[in-house]
């Protein structure tokens, strides 16, 4: 097998896991019980792996671009139930929390931009920073268990606190963890 077509092999497989584990979770109400755990054996306390995604204005973007300030790497998908209420919430904090250096970042793992982009026009403006993985990296990287999944990384790059899955109740504790590292 050549390595395109073994690259796309090995995306398709991550992806297929990821929506089959997102569904199930999607499923089951989404989050809840899942604060503070680490997920697809990124651990707290360990470095942020590299991350490289396209923002929708076509701009690369990866973790190491936002080093010096603490981010919120939200992986989410606009099928996803539990994310539709997360988003918006999100949204909310990134106009709060940008000016003390707290920047969220939501990358779509939809395979379809049309779906993404369709979602993201029931609200005219968003303040947080939206990108797509069409290719599965956060899949190949992360490996989150649920849907959405939450990663609050510090200003070395340090994942500090994993929210898997959400129900709305999540929000305060993430809002909560993201001005405590920022704090520091």
């Amino acid at each position: 097998m050549d390595q395109g077509r073994a690259r796309k092999v090995k995306v398709g497989v991550g992806l297929s896991a990821l929506a089959a584990l997102a569904l199930a979770a999607c499923a089951t109400g989404g989050g809840g019980g899942g604060a503070g755990q680490a997920a697809g054996g990124h651990q707290v306390g360990a470095p942020a792996p590299a991350i490289h995604v396209e923002s929708l204005s076509g701009k690369a973007l990866g973790l190491d671009d936002y080093r010096g300030k603490v981010v919120l790497l939200d992986v989410w998908a606009s099928w996803c139930g539990p994310c539709k209420q997360e988003l918006p919430m999100l949204d909310d904090m990134a106009k709060r929390l940008r000016g003390d250096g707290i920047e969220i970042l939501a990358v779509s793992v939809d395979q379809e931009r049309a779906n993404l982009v369709k979602f993201l026009r029931a609200k005219p403006r968003w303040s947080l920073t939206v990108a797509h993985d069409p290719k599965g990296e956060i899949a190949d990287r992360l490996a989150p268990d649920k849907m959405p999944t939450s990663y609050v990384i510090d200003r070395e790059g340090v994942i500090r606190y994993v929210n898997s899955g959400f129900v709305p109740s999540d929000a305060r504790e993430i809002e909560r963890r993201l001005v405590e590292v920022a704090r520091r």
